[in-house]
């Protein structure tokens, strides 16, 4: 099974769409730890990436995820500008020149957009941050992969890690971001950030089942 640089784009577009939709409930989650606007800078950015993807869309498939990543850093506030656009500019350069993607490839644009993160916010397991969804998914993903699943199963497993990693930062204490100024008070809270990482994986697994 292979994903193609259609459904990469498709996978932009439904994100863009999902957090359009989320916009309102990522802002309240953002608005009890942090400065209430993780939702609105979120639908910010992708609906200036939706204006930017279709003088991209005939690039190749690392092209394209770079070319949004520089997009998102220049049009989101907040963190989450530049360790999302980080994100995908290290996907595209992991898949540079590719017009499809095999196993290995979604892999390996995967994990090198949640190095980027990790290296941009410094984040580790536990700090209730976004990187919280993210490395179970990419545990799941590998894991899934290494037992013979096929791609589709091994996202699916990969989205189900994500939303339990999100779920998961609701009793941590913020250790990351403006969420840790408030100590203990950040306990009891669903990170935003984790909670678009959610998101955006599932708006993957949505383009790949279709």
């Amino acid at each position: 099974m292979t994903v193609s640089k259609n459904q990469i784009v498709q996978w932009l577009e439904t994100t863009a769409a999902v957090l359009k939709e989320n916009k309102e409930y990522l802002t309240e989650l953002d608005a009890a730890i942090g400065d209430a606007d993780h939702g609105i800078n979120m639908d910010r950015g992708f609906r200036k990436v939706m204006e930017k993807l279709p003088s991209v869309a005939d690039k190749d498939i690392g092209n394209i995820l770079k070319t949004i990543g520089m997009t998102l850093i220049s049009s989101v506030g907040g963190a989450a500008g530049p360790l999302y656009g980080t994100f995908y500019m290290r996907s595209g350069m992991a898949v540079a020149a590719k017009e499809e993607l095999d196993n290995g490839d979604v892999v390996k644009m995967l994990q090198a957009g949640v190095d980027g993160i990790v290296q941009r916010g410094r984040a580790q397991l536990e700090d209730k941050t976004m990187f919280d969804a993210w490395a179970p998914a990419m545990v799941a993903l590998n894991g899934s992969l290494d037992n013979g699943d096929d791609l589709l199963a091994a996202i699916r497993s990969a989205v189900a890690a994500a939303e339990q990693g999100m779920k998961d930062t609701i009793p941590l204490q913020a250790k990351k971001g403006r969420a840790s100024y408030l100590g203990e008070r950040s306990i009891g809270h669903q990170d935003p950030g984790a909670t678009s990482s959610y998101l955006v994986l599932n708006a993957l697994l949505d383009v790949i089942e279709s």
